[in-house]
């Protein structure tokens, strides 16, 4: 099943940057990890938020769910949002349990229009969200 993993600034960076909150899984394995699961997923990274939009617009065009870790801009990017909600199906995730976190993380403006979102289960939570898409 095709499925579209997209990730927003700085998930390039996993395993170097913020280890205590992000883990020490690289990006490469967790592409590794999504593609496992779903071997026809493929696995973007953007830090460009006109890259992330034609990404979702993608989707829609194409009928692709999506699992979506859009980093910073959950907390912020309407954008982002209003792109992700032409997409038929989207679970966003996130890597650390972002309402145990700074204030401006606990509120998601991307939340509203996706059917879940798991958080706080590292790298885990990319393999329940494409379990999930795997299954509707």
């Amino acid at each position: 099943m095709k499925i579209l993993v997209l990730n927003g600034p700085n998930l390039g960076r996993l395993g170097t940057r913020q280890t205590d909150v992000y883990g020490l899984t690289t990006y490469d394995e967790l592409v590794q990890i999504c593609t496992e699961v779903e071997p026809e997923a493929d696995v973007r990274q953007t830090d460009d938020e006109a890259t992330m939009i034609g990404w979702l617009h993608e989707a829609a065009d194409t009928g692709t769910p999506v699992v979506l870790n859009a980093g910073a801009w959950t907390h912020y990017s309407y954008a982002v949002r209003d792109a992700a909600a032409l997409a038929p199906a989207v679970i966003e995730v996130h890597l650390s349990q972002i309402a145990a976190r700074e204030e401006f993380r606990h509120h998601s403006v991307v939340s509203a229009v996706t059917r879940g979102t798991i958080t706080g289960l590292g790298v885990e939570g990319y393999r329940a969200a494409i379990r999930a898409l795997q299954l509707h």
